[in-house]
């Protein structure tokens, strides 16, 4: 398994994303459960969010992003996928 950092940023709808973000956040605890996610929240400054995978390769980083429904309903107006080697953690 490996570790991606995925980040990204909202589009300006601020009333589309308070309207997705329950099922978004619905979406994302179904792949804490099934270990798929690490950790995940928006930027304190509410440009964005950063998500860290855990997955077997980029194609399926792309492919759980792609299943996210902000980036569905189009929510996601930046993004960017690292491949993520952690050296030091808790």
């Amino acid at each position: 398994m490996a570790r991606f950092a995925v980040s990204f940023t909202y589009t300006r709808d601020k009333e589309r994303i308070e309207q997705v973000r329950p099922v978004h956040r619905e979406y994302l605890r179904g792949l804490l459960e099934a270990g798929k996610l690490v950790e995940s929240g928006p930027f304190a400054d509410g440009s964005g969010a950063l998500m860290i995978y855990e997955v077997d390769d980029l194609a399926a980083a792309q492919e759980q992003l792609a299943n996210d429904p902000y980036a569905i309903n189009g929510i996601i107006a930046t993004v960017s996928i690292n491949e993520w080697n952690v050296t030091i953690s808790r």
